[in-house]
């Protein structure tokens, strides 16, 4: 049994959704969103969400992350911004020794919904059907459950991307 923790980066809320997976089964455990203070500096709400997310990996030790990729569009500064945050994210399980893999927004929504521009209600729907003890607390966390998920049906066929700290 593999445990698995999603992460949805974002600058404001960062959610985060954690299963296991045994084969086939996947078993919900937690799910929750992490939040930075909009009135704060940048460097500061990137402490925040970096810090939260530590503490989300130490209380339940997944063994593999996965994130989605950031997603361009056509305003650069809240790409720029996203990516920022994505960056904090990706440090905190690289500082636990947690190997991270990374999933294209079209590939999540492949993967668990079966077509790549699927609407966020039928992702919710099918994390819903897949995981049926979930609690769902946030848009952000279901997401980050969807990134889990994504991760558990490509792990064995996807090379992690080593983001490894070596000492």
């Amino acid at each position: 049994m593999v445990r698995i923790i999603g992460l949805d980066p974002g600058l404001r809320n960062t959610g985060w959704g954690v299963i296991e997976a045994e084969g086939t089964r996947l078993i919900y455990v937690a799910d929750g969103a992490v939040h930075s203070d909009p009135e704060a500096p940048l460097a500061e709400r990137l402490l925040q969400i970096h810090t939260q997310v530590l503490e989300v990996l130490r209380q339940f030790t997944p063994d593999e992350a996965a994130i989605e990729e950031t997603f361009v569009n056509t305003d650069a500064r809240a790409t720029l911004k996203l990516g920022q945050a994505r960056g904090a994210v990706m440090l905190a399980p690289a500082a636990c020794k947690v190997p991270v893999a990374e999933y294209a927004p079209n590939q999540i929504k492949k993967s668990v919904v079966g077509a790549g521009h699927a609407e966020k209600t039928q992702v919710k729907h099918m994390v819903k059907l897949l995981l049926p003890k979930a609690a769902l607390h946030t848009a952000d966390s279901t997401d980050a459950l969807a990134i889990a998920i994504c991760h558990a049906h490509h792990r064995g066929s996807q090379r992690l991307k080593d983001v490894l700290v070596r000492s």
